[in-house]
């Protein structure tokens, strides 16, 4: 491969990924970010939980990963919307507010 091709290859690379990040950032909201969008649509489901496995503060301790109890029903997991009520065991708020 001489040069002229190597230079047309990373030139057709680069307006490639332009483009696909201009189409990206079109589609998003106004002012949101892939992360904010995402969390929208998810909801929080208290009491379906694995142990070690939950996303966030729960009574005794402050952060994810911390809870020791599985299907602890004051901790939760971030499902999409509408999942929650369908899963055995599945509540939108914890047992002790």
């Amino acid at each position: 491969m001489n040069s002229t091709q190597l230079l047309k290859a990373s030139l057709a690379c680069a307006l490639t990924l332009g483009a696909a990040s201009a189409v990206f950032a079109a589609g998003m909201p106004q002012g949101q970010s892939a992360d904010k969008a995402k969390m929208d649509s998810m909801q929080k489901c208290y009491g379906i939980n694995a142990a070690h496995k939950n996303d966030c503060k729960s009574p005794g301790h402050s952060c994810a990963g911390q809870d020791t109890t599985a299907r602890d029903p004051n901790a939760f997991v971030a499902v999409p919307s509408g999942l929650c009520e369908k899963i055995d065991g599945g509540k939108p708020q914890p047992a002790k507010p």
